[in-house]
C-alpha cells in the first residue's frame, strides 16, 4: 500500500505492490461503472460481477460511483441487482449528487435552480431542498448543467444560455467530453458545456463537482464513510486523476478506455497505484516492481528498461499468464524516465511481446 497522500503525489515511479489482497488492505472501493463493471450497453464485463460478489462477501464495502448525471441512483442500483451484484440506492454516488451539495451550499434552501439536464439531476436538487424549474425566467439563482441523453434539444442550452448571460452562477456536474454508448462514442457533458461557453462569450466558467474534481470524492466519502477507500476504474483522465485529488489510492483496470501503451505514457496525476486485467485484482495481492540497480525495473519474470528511444523487455512468457507482471515493469522504466512528464518512448515491440 502507498505511505501516504503526499508520497503518493511526488513518488509514483512505478505501481505499488500489496503482500494482501485489496479486498482485505482497503475497507471500500469506490467503483467506477462503465468500462469497469459493465459495457456500454449494459452487458456486465466478464469476471465483474463474481468478483464484486466475492469482495463484498469478504467484507468489502462496494460504492458505485459515476460521473453520468442523467440516471438516478435507484435506476442505477436495479441495473447491478440485475446484473447479479444486489446493490441499493445508497450504494451508488452520482456526479448529480455532487453538484447539488456544491449549489446546497452556496445557495438558500428552497431556491429555483435552472435545470439543463435528466430525471438524475432533478432527484439530486430536491434531495438538497432546492427547486428546479425549466427557463431562465423562472427567476433562477444558479444553473445546472448534466448530461441529459442524446435528445435533450438545443433549446435547454439557450435557457442556460440567458440566465448565465444575466450573471447566475454556473454549475456543471462533469466535464467529460464524450460518454460511451451501446453505439459507439457520443457527446457528452464536456461537450454540451462547451456549447453553452460559446454561446456566453465565454464570460462565465461553471463550478465542476464530478471526476476527477475533489467534490466528487468528497461527496463519495461522505456517503460511504471510507476509511481506507480505493478508487477503482478505467480512465485516467478521470477516476485516476481523481483518486490523485484525493490523495488516495487506485487500481487501474484494463477492460474499458486505457490500454498498456496510453497507461505507460501517464503523467504523474494519472498513474495508478496498482494494475490489474480486470476486477479479479481486488482478490488478489499485488507483485512488487524493484529497480534492479543497472536502470532496469523487475516484475515477476519480466525486466524491463529504457534504451534510446525505446522500452526493451526482457524475460518472461509472452503471452503467458503472467504479461500483466511485463506491464508493470514497463511502467517502472517509463514512468522513472519521463518524471514529472509524460513518456515519449517507444513502447510498440516491448508491448508486442506481451501480445499487447
Amino acid at each position: 500500500m502507498a505511505r501516504d497522500g503526499q508520497e503518493r503525489r511526488t513518488e509514483r515511479s512505478r505501481p505499488g505492490g500489496s503482500a494482501v489482497a485489496l479486498s482485505t488492505a482497503y475497507d471500500t472501493a469506490l467503483l467506477d461503472l462503465d468500462g469497469v463493471v459493465y459495457f456500454a450497453g449494459g452487458a456486465a464485463i466478464p469476471y465483474a460481477v463474481e468478483a464484486l460478489v466475492a469482495a463484498r462477501d469478504g467484507g468489502m464495502r462496494l460504492a458505485y460511483v459515476t460521473n453520468n448525471a442523467l440516471r438516478t441512483p435507484d435506476a442505477v442500483a436495479a441495473h447491478l441487482t440485475e446484473l447479479g451484484v444486489p446493490a441499493a440506492p445508497g450504494d451508488v454516488v452520482t456526479s448529480a449528487q455532487a453538484v447539488a451539495r456544491l449549489v446546497a451550499e452556496d445557495v438558500p434552501a428552497g431556491s429555483p435552480v435552472l435545470v439543463v439536464g435528466g430525471e438524475g439531476l432533478r432527484v439530486a436538487l430536491r434531495e438538497r431542498g432546492l427547486v428546479p424549474v425549466e427557463s431562465a425566467d423562472d427567476g433562477p439563482v444558479a444553473v445546472v448543467q448534466g448530461y441529459g441523453g442524446p435528445d435533450m434539444g438545443w433549446g435547454r442550452f439557450a435557457e442556460a444560455a440567458y440566465a448565465i448571460g444575466r450573471g447566475v452562477p454556473w454549475y456543471a456536474s462533469n466535464t467529460d467530453l464524450t460518454i460511451p454508448g451501446a453505439r459507439g462514442i457520443g457527446p457528452g457533458n464536456g461537450a454540451a458545456v462547451e456549447v453553452v461557453r460559446i454561446a456566453t462569450g465565454g464570460r462565465a466558467e461553471p463550478k465542476v463537482a464530478g471526476k476527477p474534481q475533489p467534490p466528487m470524492h468528497r461527496e463519495t466519502v461522505l456517503r460511504t464513510g471510507a476509511e481506507r477507500p480505493l478508487v477503482v476504474g478505467d480512465r485516467l483522465d478521470t477516476d485516476i486523476e481523481g483518486a490523485f485529488n484525493g490523495g488516495v489510492d487506485s487500481l487501474l483496470v484494463l477492460t474499458g478506455v486505457t490500454d498498456a501503451a496510453a497507461l505507460l505514457a501517464a503523467v504523474p496525476e494519472h498513474r495508478p497505484t496498482y494494475v490489474a486485467a480486470d476486477l479479479r485484482g481486488l482478490l488478489t495481492g499485488q507483485p512488487e516492481v524493484e529497480a534492479d540497480g543497472a536502470g532496469g525495473f523487475r516484475c515477476g519474470g519480466w525486466r524491463a528498461s529504457a534504451s534510446g528511444d525505446a522500452l526493451v523487455l526482457e524475460g518472461g512468457e509472452p503471452g503467458g499468464p503472467d504479461v500483466l507482471d511485463g506491464v508493470r515493469a514497463l511502467c517502472g522504466a517509463a514512468w522513472t524516465r519521463a518524471g514529472s512528464g509524460a513518456c515519449g518512448l517507444d513502447a510498440g515491440k516491448a508491448l508486442a511481446r506481451l501480445g499487447l
